[in-house]
């Protein structure tokens, strides 16, 4: 690997978390908020904070930080707090609440979340997310969040891939919508009450830094395009993942991850970001003309069985495919868990299904999730209370039955387990920086269990952010001398005029979204759900180039002072193009096998990742040294006391 890697980075110093307190891990939460300093409510209205995304993290963080007594703005680029992405979730949240008595426990939700993760997650903050993931759940009953019950009136649960208990709670298919007006609601009652300030249709284009703290915001107003600044005594990161880098993916159009790597051009270090979740339950790609994809719910594998023909290439209807000439690959290769294995391992089952030419559909490229068993077994309206909009927006988009027909599944881009490194705390290499929610890569590992990304959210949200940030505050007062004026402000500002100016006068042949479909093709085919070293590196050139290109031959139509969403994507794919290329290092530096991160060269006999403990046991930091400068790694050895390393099996 030496061969190929070198060039591409430099080794800097390592790097530990030092927030998380020593002794039982039960008590290490404990023990940190006790030792934390406290701001008295009357100081609290001094102190300002700034919160970039109203999604489940961005606004649960918003309103707690509020109803605490801090000066918050908030801001996002929608047209409204509620449509961020986070609305989107469908299948669930989980909790260790055991309500089925099936053995749940806040241990086990912890070790599976770190066993889910391929041994590459911190035992500190899985286990504080565990703890604190009932309270969740109450906070959001309170809220009025129409949680399913079952038929005596308590909330009901349901099971998710890569656990074998039933420990996730739900509204229908649509909980991360119904979650998301609980947590808008709470914002909205701050934003009347005068203690949060709602900015709407503002992006963050940049980070201020003064004396090496976070100080402030450089916003874009998206309608005029007037750029603000905006001050305060911290800054909270809740922007989300950037899966979007992909260009096909199940994320929402608008999401990107301009806020996190413009931070990283600051100094924050950004963890990990190869860890790139591929959902094994999405709707096929069926032509060139998308620009995204659908998910279905991960909860349809609770009671849809996932299968392919035994002979390549059958054109029958599959109703016509007798049970005999069915693989349930999953259930034969994973008894186990069978339908529900984690979301890597659905995935790259998968993929050799279709590879070996038994996928189904246009091109090869679907499984079948039939669900024919158990609507014989429960009756369809039993499946329809469960999961009928889900069914709904499948037939609306195939134009095919759910009911009637198995549907057709295909692994797809869905989330993102790196993003800013942060400690215990959840704040940044860059003191006052604080990072949230999908932005930040603290809690999944390799590989995100689901129904965990509205756990976390909204864990950081309510219950963490809001512990952690006032200790920072306590110990660091922001300068009198600190305004609009200071050198470091206006330097911002200029920074990201510059940076307008340069995309608007290039004046080439391309567009925007040309440029990010190929960068999209690329990163899917090297660095997608398998990856080698030889096009790893092949990819790292093929972006090199594709990015000259990109800065010589764009084409932004338009001005700046105007509503201009050419303008808008320009600066994102811009920022898609140096993650992708950290992406790619990240990955090829990376030897292993593990949850997401799928190297041929290191599986075992069976195909399964193979991790390599001695080498790689550590979370990489990269560090960002200039743009003509190679990145930096600094590595966090990973310590299990709790946990024994072993090679995960679901079989």
């Amino acid at each position: 690997m030496g061969s190929v890697t070198t060039g591409l980075f430099t080794v800097g110093d390592p790097i530990r978390d030092t927030k998380a307190a020593d002794g039982p891990i039960q008590e290490r939460w404990e023990a940190r908020r006790f030792g934390a300093k406290l701001i008295n409510p009357a100081n609290r209205r001094k102190l300002s904070i700034i919160v970039v995304g109203t999604g489940l993290a961005g606004a649960s963080a918003a309103a707690t930080l509020g109803e605490a007594g801090y000066q918050v703005k908030s801001f996002c680029y929608q047209d409204s707090a509620r449509r961020a992405h986070s609305i989107a979730a469908q299948g669930g949240i989980n909790a260790a609440k055991d309500y089925r008595n099936d053995g749940d426990s806040v241990r086990r939700l912890f070790y599976d979340t770190v066993k889910g993760g391929d041994y590459r997650s911190r035992e500190s903050n899985v286990y504080r997310l565990a703890e604190v993931s009932s309270a969740i759940i109450d906070q959001c009953v309170a809220q009025g969040v129409p949680f399913a019950r079952d038929y005596g009136g308590l909330l009901d649960t349901r099971s998710f891939g890569g656990v074998q208990v039933s420990r996730t709670f739900y509204a229908r298919g649509q909980t991360g919508q119904q979650l998301l007006l609980g947590a808008y609601q709470a914002l909205e009652r701050q934003a009347a009450a005068g203690t949060v300030e709602v900015n709407t249709r503002h992006e963050m284009l940049d980070l201020i830094v003064i004396d090496g703290k976070a100080r402030g915001v450089v916003v874009r107003d998206l309608v005029t395009g007037e750029l603000e600044t905006h001050l305060a005594d911290a800054v909270v990161l809740a922007s989300g993942g950037y899966g979007n880098a992909y260009y096909l993916s199940t994320n929402a159009m608008g999401c990107n991850t301009t806020a996190i790597w413009r931070a990283h051009r600051k100094g924050a270090l950004f963890a990990n970001p190869c860890f790139t979740q591929i959902h094994p339950t999405c709707i096929p790609v069926s032509g060139d003309h998308q620009s995204k994809l659908t998910l279905m719910s991960e909860s349809l594998r609770n009671d849809g069985r996932i299968w392919v023909p035994v002979t390549a290439g059958d054109p029958r209807n599959p109703r016509d495919i007798p049970e005999t000439e069915r693989d349930y690959y999953l259930e034969r290769a994973y008894p186990a868990f069978g339908n529900l294995v984690p979301r890597d391992v659905a995935s790259r089952a998968a993929k050799n299904q279709c590879d070996a030419g038994r996928g189904v559909g246009p091109g090869g490229r679907g499984v079948y999730l039939d669900l024919a068993d158990a609507i014989a077994r429960l009756g369809r309206a039993s499946i329809e209370e469960k999961y009928g909009n889900l069914l709904d927006i499948y037939q609306k988009i195939t134009d095919e039955d759910p009911y009637q027909v198995p549907m057709r599944i295909y692994p797809a881009v869905h989330y993102t387990m790196g993003g800013l490194w942060v400690d215990y705390d959840l704040e940044s290499s860059i003191p006052g920086l604080f990072v949230i929610g999908e932005a930040n890569f603290s809690d999944h590992g390799a590989n995100r269990l689901g129904a965990s990304a509205l756990m976390q959210g909204l864990a950081d949200g309510y219950f963490i952010l809001p512990n952690t940030i006032g200790d920072y505050l306590a110990k660091n007062p922001t300068p009198g001398d600190v305004d609009e004026s200071h050198p470091d402000v206006v330097a911002a500002v200029e920074a990201v005029r510059e940076r307008i100016n340069a995309f608007l006068s290039i004046n080439g042949e391309r567009t925007v979204d040309s440029f990010h479909k190929e960068l999209g093709a690329i990163l899917w085919e090297y660095c997608g759900m398998e990856r080698n070293a030889e096009g790893l590196a092949h990819a790292v050139e093929l972006i090199r180039t594709l990015r000259a290109e990109f800065w010589s031959n764009l084409k932004v139509t338009g001005s700046n002072e105007e509503l201009n969403q050419t303008l808008e994507r320009a600066g994102r794919v811009a920022d898609f193009f140096g993650l992708a290329e950290l992406m790619c290092i990240d990955a090829l530096h990376r030897g292993e096998s593990c949850g997401s991160h799928f190297r041929t060269e290191s599986q075992t006999g069976d195909g399964e990742a193979l991790r390599d403990d001695d080498g790689f046991a550590y979370v990489a930091a990269w560090e960002f040294d200039g743009d003509d400068a190679p990145p930096r790694l600094h590595k966090e050895n990973l310590e299990y006391d709790f946990v024994e390393l072993t090679q995960r099996s679901y079989k």
